[in-house]
């Protein structure tokens, strides 16, 4: 069941404590949580974790749900502010980490050393997701990723239209400084 054929007698009963109305929620809806996380955080583990609070957010607060918008726009709110403070506690827990760069040296098996590959690119969009506010990264992820219109992503993020296409412009402009100051620190 699509997103859109969610009536509002399925989401009251969801409300309300009705198991088999919040399982057509979760068809419905699990798929492009699931998506939207995975696309922000690029680990299908991460993605699953993700969705799993997305949907115990979404379990106990539609009883809250004020049909101001609609259910996919309120959705994709929770998805991505719970996206967004996974990462950041992922950021803070690497902090926190010493280097491992050591085991990384003879006798490591390719599956680790594959492993190790996946960390690292998932380091490098985590820090280039890191260096934009949450504001900022939410816009980028709906935009070029979700592909989502300047419209949709006001009422998603319930914004101005002016004020995405500002934020939007403004992460741009910081991913584009982000790589020239790397161009200019590595010479290429």
């Amino acid at each position: 069941m699509p997103v859109e054929e969610l009536s509002e007698d399925v989401l009251k009963l969801a409300a309300q404590g009705d198991m088999t109305a919040f399982r057509k929620i979760y068809e419905a809806v699990s798929g492009f949580v699931y998506s939207v996380a995975l696309r922000m955080v690029r680990n299908t583990a991460d993605a699953q974790e993700i969705t799993q609070d997305v949907f115990l957010k979404i379990y106990h607060n539609l009883k809250n749900f004020q049909y101001r918008s609609s259910f996919k726009t309120w959705a994709y709110q929770i998805t991505l502010n719970t996206t967004l403070n996974y990462c950041k506690r992922l950021a803070r827990e690497r902090n926190r980490r010493t280097d491992d760069s050591v085991l990384a040296t003879q006798g490591v098996s390719p599956a680790v050393e594959e492993r190790m590959e996946q960390l690292s690119r998932e380091a490098t969009v985590q820090s280039l997701l890191a260096i934009l506010t949450p504001e900022q990264r939410a816009c980028i992820v709906l935009r070029e990723i979700e592909n989502l219109s300047y419209e949709e992503m006001a009422t998603v993020l319930r914004l101005n239209i002016n004020t995405v296409r500002t934020r939007l412009k403004r992460a741009r402009q910081r991913l584009i400084e982000y790589a020239k100051k790397g161009v200019a620190q590595h010479g290429l």
